[in-house]
């Protein structure tokens, strides 16, 4: 039934929201940016500048995104609380629908407009590069890991999100023993470094002929993707290069030269691998990427100047670690750790659902830093 007063408070509830929105995400700021840059853009030297070129346009497209559909969102917010006055005047609800449909899509703008402003930190916009190892317990523990994968992956595909396989090592009767994948697309890295941590699996086991029930854990490491003018030096010397033949899940990526790419740091230790179906010099170049972005992250979380410093900042796999718990058994709930938000849906997770969690995180995350 049609309720006018609770529609009135509906929308004055949304007009607040997007007063607040319009502040914090400093429209005017982005406007006056915006419109700068697009002044470079009529200067006959800035096409001559193929960097410069690149990020002023990219810069360019992030602000109109953002500010039009702020825009779009108020212009529309204006249009329905024309039509709600309408009704209160001429006392006409034949345009009920309406107005329940509109309230209906200004709500989920407003919620995209929020989440746009938590993705604020300085290497959210970049493509994400993610790994994941599987604990402790043999089969039981790499199968969790490729359902891991799987569900990334599916969360991937649903969002718009190309996913690209650098390095996958299969594990000795079913799973994987680790595997390292790209995620390309706006904004990659904001979303998925809540998935960063150890993740906890209680099922009935498949592998156990006595019908038990186990609980299994794996890691998830996410790093953003270094660009090419992010300032991180890395010695040559520092380098340690193997090279070896690629194999993959089920043989796919079996490769009859040695294009696969393994660097070590020698001053860390750290390991990176990239075995995709190009050549040496491309999987390379792709590993140097993986390097860099480790690095960083590692210099960043330690906050020292020295990277030898930072040599083995890594969580144990196992209990008390984990921020997440997946229950498929005795009941079914997944539920994150540090902001408690919970579903009972396991395979609906599993299948890729996984934004309520990314979205809790981010708002935990804009609460705890404030």
């Amino acid at each position: 039934m049609f309720d006018i007063d609770e529609i009135t408070r509906t929308l004055n509830d949304l007009k607040n929201k997007l007063n607040d929105l319009k502040e914090s995400m400093k429209i005017d700021d982005l406007e006056f940016e915006l419109d700068n840059l697009e002044k470079q853009t009529l200067d006959q030297n800035f096409w001559s500048n193929n960097e410069n070129q690149a990020k002023v346009l990219s810069r360019i497209t992030n602000l109109k995104k953002k500010v039009n559909l702020f825009k779009e969102t108020e212009s529309e917010l204006n249009s329905v609380d024309e039509i709600v006055n309408l009704i209160l005047q001429e006392n006409d609800n034949d345009l009920e629908k309406e107005v329940v449909d509109s309230i209906s899509k200004l709500s989920d703008k407003i919620n995209e407009l929020e989440i746009s402003t938590l993705l604020s930190g300085k290497y959210d916009e970049n493509n994400a590069i993610v790994t994941i190892h599987p604990g402790a317990g043999g089969t039981e523990a790499q199968d969790w890991a490729e359902m891991l994968y799987r569900m990334y992956t599916r969360w991937a595909n649903n969002n718009g999100f190309k996913i690209e396989e650098l390095d996958y090592l299969d594990g000795e009767e079913a799973g994987i023993k680790s595997v390292t994948f790209s995620v390309e697309g706006e904004y990659a890295y904001g979303y998925l470094k809540s998935e960063h941590g150890v993740h906890r699996l209680v099922r009935i086991s498949p592998f156990d002929s006595g019908g038990r029930r186990h609980t299994s854990f794996a890691s998830v490491e996410v790093l953003p993707e270094i660009k090419e003018d992010e300032d991180i030096y890395i010695n040559p010397d520092d380098i340690k290069m193997d090279v070896y033949r690629s194999s993959g899940a089920g043989g796919q990526h079996i490769n009859k030269t040695s294009s696969a790419v393994r660097l070590t740091h020698i001053p860390t230790g750290i390991v990176v691998a990239c075995q995709t179906e190009r050549s040496q010099f491309q999987n390379r170049d792709t590993a140097m990427k993986m390097l860099k972005s480790k690095l960083l992250a590692l210099k960043e979380k330690a906050n020292k100047e020295k990277i030898e410093d930072l040599k083995g900042v890594q969580m144990d796999i196992a209990w008390g670690s984990q921020i997440r718990s997946y229950v498929f058994c005795p009941y079914t709930l997944v539920k994150d750790h540090r902001t408690n938000y919970e579903v009972g849906d396991v395979q609906g997770v599993m299948d890729g659902n996984i934004n309520g969690f990314i979205f809790a995180y981010l708002k935990y995350l804009a609460n705890k830093n404030k």
